[in-house]
């Protein structure tokens, strides 16, 4: 955060305070400290540290079994925290009611993999029922305040498949229903954004596409986006920070710029290297 800085010998007692953009830049959304996960006698994770920051698009790395998707479910409440702190925008996740944990998934837009998409429902549709949690009442004919729609739509138009709104969700590609996923997820107003192998059915070029935007969100929506990937060169390419597991341990922290595959190979064990070939 920026220090408060003297006007000058006229104002001497006059202070500038940083302001409240600055101060949002300055504090992370996620902080995770000495996290532990156990389920029986297998720890999951142990000791792990995590800051996310407005603005920011950080890869998760480590080789399958490491634990990524335990640290993104420990960050909704998804897994049992058996130590340690998590605090997600603004709540203290190891300590929540049902009440305040619907809250917190509500401002956490999660993307997968798989999409989730309804595939008989149309693309606007899908859209729509990720602001299920703000809408209020849905009449009897189940439909959408006329906000919610312009507000459907302009997502769709944001992420490049307005064109596809009236088309039922399973006739699109597997790039067009990521998207319609990545909408689905903004139409909930996300504090933080995490993504779960979002792009490991894609082709590279449908990949670096959907890695794009989602890197556009951080940027012009200062929503942090955390998103696990397996293949290194999408991670060095479309990230900010990297951050990277290895059974269950955070051994890797740090601006991509000063990362290499070279560098990131002791996440991996022997025969275990990750897909380079995107």
């Amino acid at each position: 955060m920026t220090a408060a800085i003297s006007t000058g010998a006229s104002s001497p007692d006059r202070v500038i305070l940083p302001s409240p953009a600055e101060i949002r830049r300055s504090l992370p959304l996620v902080t995770v400290r000495g996290l532990r996960v156990a389920y029986d006698e297998h720890v999951v994770l142990d000791g792990v540290d995590l800051d996310l920051f407005p603005g920011e698009m950080v890869a998760l790395l480590g080789a399958s079994g490491s634990g990524k998707s335990t640290l993104m479910k420990s960050l909704t409440g998804f897994a049992d925290i058996a130590g340690g702190s998590v605090r997600v925008a603004g709540h203290d996740v190891t300590n929540l009611a049902s009440g305040e944990l619907r809250t917190l998934r509500s401002e956490v837009g999660q993307i997968f993999q798989q999409f989730n998409l309804i595939s008989r429902m149309s693309v606007l549709t899908n859209v729509l029922t990720g602001g299920l949690h703000n809408a209020g009442r849905i009449n009897i004919a189940g439909s959408f305040s006329s906000a919610d729609r312009q507000r459907a739509m302009h997502l769709l138009e944001r992420v490049g498949i307005v064109d596809k709104a009236k088309a039922p969700a399973r006739s699109l590609s597997g790039g067009q229903q990521q998207r319609v996923a990545i909408a689905r997820a903004l139409m909930q107003r996300p504090r933080v954004i995490l993504a779960d192998e979002p792009v490991a059915s894609l082709d590279p070029k449908l990949a670096s596409s959907v890695l794009d935007l989602l890197r556009e969100i951080a940027t012009e929506d200062s929503i942090p986006v955390l998103v696990s990937l397996h293949v290194l060169p999408l991670a060095l390419k479309h990230s900010d920070r990297i951050v990277g597991l290895r059974h269950g341990q955070m051994l890797v922290s740090a601006p991509t710029p000063d990362l290499d595959a070279d560098a990131l190979a002791v996440l991996y064990d022997d025969g275990e290297a990750p897909d380079e070939n995107h």
